[in-house]
């Protein structure tokens, strides 16, 4: 089940980090997972010529919430609970494209299996598992006052 499709999680992205302004676009969101593309930018190079593990970290991390958000509706408090990440190869300076599935969503978590390859070849740079705590209330927005 799919309750937000590319264009919905691309604007609801842009909600929920407005001072990031995430270069991130989602181009997939069906039944089978997402899909997200990072174009390569000179910032996410490490010496020796390779992207970052922080950047590879963060591509992982904004997949699995596009994962769980696609399937659950626009809810900004999802958060990460737990991250684990292998990296596979020394990616190239490239765009990445980054595929993620929710293996399981219960009332309180999903698990997301997440595969990050670079587009110079389309191999596999690195693959993740990531676990998100879901809100327990409906959703609100980001610059709503939550109260007593």
């Amino acid at each position: 089940m799919v309750a937000m499709g590319p264009d919905e999680l691309n604007d609801f992205l842009a909600a929920a980090f407005p001072q990031a302004q995430l270069p991130m676009r989602v181009t997939r969101s069906d039944a089978g997972g997402v899909e997200v593309t990072w174009p390569y930018h000179e910032n996410q190079l490490r010496p020796g010529g390779t992207l970052s593990g922080p950047t590879l970290m963060t591509l992982a991390d904004t997949v699995a919430y596009v994962a769980v958000v696609a399937q659950i509706g626009p809810q900004f408090l999802t958060v990460t609970s737990h991250l684990d990440i292998d990296f596979l190869r020394k990616p190239p300076a490239a765009d990445l494209r980054a595929t993620g599935e929710v293996l399981k969503r219960g009332r309180r978590q999903a698990v997301v299996s997440i595969r990050i390859y670079s587009t110079a070849d389309d191999e596999i740079v690195a693959s993740s598992s990531c676990t998100y705590a879901l809100p327990s209330t409906p959703p609100i927005g980001p610059t709503e006052d939550v109260g007593p």
